[in-house]
């Protein structure tokens, strides 16, 4: 028979209390940390769906990624040694950050494309005012050649009136 418990949290350790048959006669199989390598691998595939403007850019973000989870290793051992408690990095949780960055990805693209949206309607109406103050800045040209014929005939007028 086979059991699998995690160590993260005290669920093995409240387990091994209540039921102590499950630690006598038992081999236990520890699983180390994932190496670069297999994260940058890991981080690749988990990217590939997403637009990127190069592959150099998306291998860029799986080096990062795994330095990221190798990093929280080393706080890990930091945090060991100064407070006396275990954390644990699993491997769920370096598949929790690509999933996270995804999300802000997409996230932060759908804002930036209602701002462009937003842009463009507001640069087309722009436009839209602009030809408005072309055609009414003609209008008034007109308007006031026509006040000009209309003074010029009203001071003739005036003239007649006076004499």
């Amino acid at each position: 028979m086979d059991l699998c418990f995690s160590p993260v949290g005290d669920a093995f350790r409240i387990r091994s209390r209540m039921f102590p048959g499950l630690i006598s006669s038992t081999s236990m199989d520890y699983f180390h940390a994932w190496p670069e390598d297999a994260l940058i691998g890991v981080a690749n595939r988990f990217l590939s769906d997403i637009n990127l403007p190069s592959e150099e850019l998306r291998d860029t973000i799986s080096k990062h990624m795994s330095y990221i989870h190798l990093s929280i290793d080393e706080a890990n051992a930091t945090y060991l040694a100064l407070e006396r408690r275990h954390n644990y990095t699993t491997p769920t949780s370096f598949l929790e950050l690509i999933k996270f960055y995804k999300e802000l990805l997409g996230n932060k693209r759908g804002k930036i494309d209602d701002q462009i949206e937003r842009l463009n309607k507001g640069l087309e109406i722009m436009d839209d005012v602009n030809k408005v103050v072309a055609d009414l800045a003609v209008e008034l040209d007109e308007t006031m050649k026509v006040v000009e014929e209309e003074k010029e005939a009203t001071g003739k007028l005036i003239a007649v009136v006076d004499a």
